[in-house]
């Protein structure tokens, strides 16, 4: 699963808080990238229940790497894009994020080469590839500035766009993702989309390789390790906008 947006937005310190139930303390940059993985339990609490592991690859977001991210992107079973809150231009970025995702090389995509020609519904119509949107350092908003950007989501904000779910939240607060919560229910649901497209989709591997699975539910406990994502990945986009380190 890809976890995508600029340098700065927080991508280290929610991979850690999602893999761990924690935040990270003293979060850095990330040269190259760093893989955190995650117990999931699917359909939890249903007759069809079953634990899998969750790969969440955190890519170092600097531009001078944009032509070699590509290796990280396949195969891609599921999208987090994460902006800034604080940040409006790491918002405006996303779909940048997606073309870079989309090319897989780094290449732009859009008509012409122009990213404002890029249609979110149509990359989320041609990929199926489940999406979740978060949005960090909520700590950092007053309500003011939330009431803004909740009229401005109306209006067409990339989950919008997408028809996916948006979280926003402070990486540094163990509640922000604690169990029974809302958008603690919005991220099961969606590593619950992300195992059903690995699995159950004409793309999914499982089909295309019978060899590697024995089952579409495999538990961790009792096999050797095989995620059902195969690579998922926090990455940077390609910006000149001056960020904060983490």
């Amino acid at each position: 699963k890809d976890f995508i947006g600029i340098s700065g937005v927080g991508k280290t310190s929610l991979t850690h808080l999602i893999a761990h139930s924690e935040p990270l303390t003293s979060p850095g940059w990330t040269v190259g990238c760093s893989v955190e993985v995650k117990l999931h339990e699917y359909k939890e609490g249903t007759q069809q229940q079953k634990t899998f592991f969750v790969e969440l690859w955190d890519i170092g977001g600097s531009i001078s790497h944009k032509n070699t991210r590509g290796v990280f992107y396949t195969p891609t079973h599921g999208i987090i894009l994460v902006h800034d809150l604080t940040n409006r231009k790491s918002h405006e970025n996303l779909k940048q994020w997606l073309m870079e995702i989309i090319s897989k090389d780094g290449k732009d995509i859009g008509k012409g080469g122009n990213d404002t020609d890029f249609d979110p519904e149509q990359f989320l119509g041609a990929t199926h590839i489940p999406i979740l949107v978060f949005g960090t350092k909520l700590d950092m908003v007053d309500e003011a500035q939330l009431l803004k950007m909740h009229r401005s989501s109306l209006l067409g904000s990339i989950a919008e766009q997408c028809g996916a779910d948006e979280i926003c939240l402070n990486c540094h607060d163990t509640r922000s993702l604690a169990a029974g919560t809302t958008d603690a229910v919005k991220l099961s649901r969606f590593f619950d989309k992300v195992i059903e497209r690995k699995y159950f989709s004409k793309e999914s591997s499982f089909f295309s390789d019978k060899r590697k699975f024995v089952s579409p539910f495999t538990s961790p406990l009792n096999t050797p390790f095989n995620s059902p994502f195969g690579a998922s990945s926090f990455a940077s986009p390609p910006t000149n906008l001056d960020t904060v380190a983490e």
